[in-house]
């Protein structure tokens, strides 16, 4: 993931943006709880549900690749298929260019693309910090298993320690989405789309 973030940002460089103008933010599968034993019960639970067929039909929707014409174990063709070109490459870094469905499925334990995170709060709130200092990622998009007990226990358990290190914030910031994550309401002059911006009209004299 380093390397990705890393390579994201030198194009921004090469392009004449700052590196911090472009973020990138992890999607994440978290179960957890007040222990590791509690974090993992739970996932056993919810893996009695995991339905394998929904699975795919969620993964078919962004990989843009019809599963039903393919066996368990026969390799999945990705070249002509309609997808999100970077959900394709991201499957073939972790399962291979001749990944089949059975190692998809394999990965997608509760339905999600990403391996879940399971453990205490503390552990789930060590890795995340840990992915941002050692990997550079800004955020993470986090995945719903069961709803909304998966937020609810996120935000009562991790949000407060994220909260005692500093790393989360303890309070909404007036301002647009784009003023949160970038400190400006607007595209720096630096962005290829600022060109297309249109001239603020002015009041004509009377």
């Amino acid at each position: 993931m380093k390397s990705i973030v890393d390579d994201v940002r030198a194009r921004a460089l090469s392009l004449g943006r700052a590196a911090d103008d472009v973020k990138v933010f992890l999607g994440a599968t978290i179960v957890t709880g007040r222990t590791d034993q509690q974090a993992q019960e739970k996932y056993a639970e919810y893996r009695r549900y995991v339905s394998s067929e929904g699975a795919l039909v969620h993964a078919a929707a962004s990989l843009g690749i019809d599963f039903s014409r393919y066996d368990l174990d026969e390799p999945i063709e990705t070249a002509q298929s309609q997808a999100i070109v970077s959900n394709v490459e991201a499957m073939n870094r972790t399962a291979g260019p001749q990944w089949t469905k059975r190692k998809l499925l394999e990965q997608m334990v509760l339905g999600s693309r990403q391996a879940p995170l399971v453990g205490s709060a503390q552990h789930v709130a060590d890795t995340l910090v840990a992915w941002s200092e050692e990997a550079g990622v800004d955020g993470f998009n986090l995945s719903r298993t069961v709803t909304p007990e998966c937020f609810e226990d996120f935000i009562g358990l991790v949000v407060p320690i994220l909260q005692e290190r500093g790393v989360y914030k303890t309070s909404y910031r007036e301002g647009t989405y784009r003023e949160k994550l970038f400190g400006h309401a607007h595209l720096p002059a630096t962005h290829t789309a600022a060109q297309y911006r249109v001239p603020s009209a002015t009041t004509p004299a009377r």
